[in-house]
């Protein structure tokens, strides 16, 4: 018990001790978690509402393929992203591995079929009488699609939120296309993974305490939005 005390008081007084790469490896982590949830809601929040709301050909397969994807391995997408950016990737030239930009690829494509699927979830979720309400008193498409979309927005945001969430958290991935490279790419899950293989307990607890403040953090917006959607 004395070696898990000194660890929490040793993280404790990193962090509010205000030593500098504690800071800067938590602020690095917001920065790919910002970055890499805008760009995957950018895609995947259009694509769910299409999905939730469009009946198509193979319409039932993408919705296959976007939940089974919610349970894909990170590394699996770690390895593949890799494979693409290594030097004998048909991406090599572009010189983007063991970089930001190398993580934020492999988030996005991790954080995509999370805010498609939930999306889709949200709309479908929403009065089919909505949409017909809303044509009938002559709103063209993009108004009616606006009339759903103001129905399920806490559920859309909700579904932002856990994406973020999902991203912050994510290890295995972003080891293996960012290298863990100090001053660099090293992001709290990754330091935190470092740090124990090394024995540094306190500095472990540091980034654990941090991601576990962030997570508390998303877990109540995520509880607020979803409270404000049943409301």
């Amino acid at each position: 018990m004395d070696f898990l005390f000194d660890g929490l008081r040793q993280g404790f007084t990193l962090i509010f001790g205000g030593d500098p790469e504690v800071l800067g490896i938590a602020l690095f982590s917001l920065k790919v978690a910002l970055i890499s949830t805008l760009v995957s809601c950018l895609v995947g929040v259009p694509l769910g509402f299409i999905v939730g709301t469009s009946r198509f050909w193979g319409r039932r397969a993408v919705i296959t393929t976007l939940n089974t994807m919610l349970a894909f391995p990170t590394v699996v997408i770690g390895l593949w992203v890799w494979g693409i950016l290594s030097r004998n990737g048909p991406l090599g030239e572009l010189g983007f591995l063991y970089s930001l930009t190398a993580i934020v690829i492999a988030e996005v494509i991790l954080a995509v079929p999370i805010a498609a699927a939930l999306t889709a979830a949200a709309v479908q979720s929403v009065d089919p009488r909505v949409r017909r309400t809303a044509l009938t008193l002559g709103a063209g498409p993009l108004r009616a699609n606006l009339a759903v979309a103001s129905q399920a927005r806490y559920a859309i945001i909700s579904a932002i939120v856990v994406a973020f969430g999902r991203v912050l958290a994510e290890v295995g991935a972003a080891t293996i296309v960012g290298g863990n490279i100090r001053h660099q790419t090293r992001t709290l899950t990754t330091a935190v993974a470092l740090a124990t293989s090394r024995g540094e307990f306190g500095t472990a607890m540091a980034f654990g305490l941090i991601l576990l403040a962030l997570a508390l953090t998303v877990n109540i917006l995520l509880q607020v939005f979803q409270g404000k959607g049943d409301a």
